[in-house]
């Protein structure tokens, strides 16, 4: 096994600034008169979901009446089935993946995103670099061959013609690029660059999202019947996410600790942890966005639409739904 191999991911086609007390790191408290809800994440736990870790720890949850289990994902726990089911009032979704489940008759809504930045990017080494779309051409991509429309859809926004790029079925590892095989891979920004850099081998990162691949990431998805008949306790655990991701933003070694803490032994190397943290920041607070965590535009929808269009996706924008994050911010 190679050192980049300890980062293989997920399904691939996800207030305060004091310094966080470790407390108590059970993962579902025990809660007098709370209400037991679930989220239902959409990978194993790690840094990714630390907002989540937060305002679990700091009450956040507790001062909305709630007591939230958080459920890990994985490979073979994907997120949608628990939602649709009631086992999870919520669950940590993507644009893509709850436009493919509403196609097959799921009642869902996406309530927030998490991620404004969508993290696809290509990776590739500094002396042969891909720092934009038309750098692609005369490549060779290592990649999944499930992703090829990510890529076509990436080529069609930039009129590249794909036809001049070789893709290379790989594993999501960065050895292949590391060792020559390919001149870049199509990875997310925050586990193969960061897998590399741990290694101390210098890397470019074009994201794909700064070059009009538009999907919403992270997302957070409900069901209509629980937005209408339990739109307090959704309302309540947006709020303590939006609570737990400020405190992220504002101090996220903090926030890495507290996920290293909790999960002993999840395996999570505190560097790396840390590393990805820091990365994981301007996808979900871009700079130029100037909206609130969860919060999501028209225009941000219509940009949505369209890529999902190139990636056999066709939705409407009722897919979003902003009102429950406006009674969130309405306080």
């Amino acid at each position: 096994m190679t050192p980049f191999t300890s980062l293989t991911r997920r399904r691939l086609l996800s207030t305060g600034t004091a310094a966080f007390g470790i407390g108590a790191v059970g993962i579902a408290p025990a809660l007098a008169q709370a209400t037991e809800v679930a989220l239902q994440l959409s990978w194993l736990h790690s840094v990714q979901f630390a907002g989540s870790y937060i305002a679990q720890e700091r009450g956040f949850w507790r001062d909305e009446g709630l007591n939230v289990s958080l459920n890990p994902g994985g490979p073979n726990a994907p997120v949608e089935p628990p939602v649709v089911a009631g086992r999870a009032l919520v669950g940590v979704s993507a644009a893509d993946y709850a436009s493919a489940a509403v196609e097959q008759g799921a009642p869902f809504r996406i309530i927030g995103v998490a991620m404004k930045k969508n993290p696809f990017a290509i990776a590739s080494l500094p002396t042969n670099p891909v720092r934009k779309p038309a750098d692609l051409v005369g490549k060779r991509i290592g990649m999944a061959i499930a992703n090829t429309p990510v890529l076509q859809a990436l080529c069609a926004l930039n009129n590249v013609d794909i036809e001049g790029i070789e893709i290379v079925p790989t594993q999501y590892d960065a050895a292949p690029l590391v060792n020559g095989q390919v001149d870049c891979l199509l990875c997310w920004a925050t586990d193969l660059p960061v897998a590399m850099a741990m290694q101390r081998i210098e890397s470019v990162t074009m994201l794909m999202a700064d070059h009009g691949y538009a999907v919403h990431s992270q997302t957070y998805i409900a069901t209509i019947e629980s937005i209408a008949n339990r739109r307090a306790d959704v309302v309540g655990l947006l709020r303590g996410e939006v609570k737990g991701w400020a405190a992220y933003e504002a101090d996220t070694d903090a926030a890495t600790d507290l996920t290293v803490a909790m999960f002993p032994d999840a395996g999570l190397d505190p560097a790396t942890q840390r590393e990805q943290a820091r990365r994981q920041l301007p996808l979900m607070f871009p700079a130029a966005a100037n909206t609130p965590f969860g919060w999501f535009t028209d225009e941000s929808v219509a940009a949505n639409i369209e890529t999902l269009a190139l990636l056999g996706r066709e939705v409407s924008a009722d897919l979003w739904d902003r009102s429950l994050l406006e009674d969130v911010y309405a306080q």
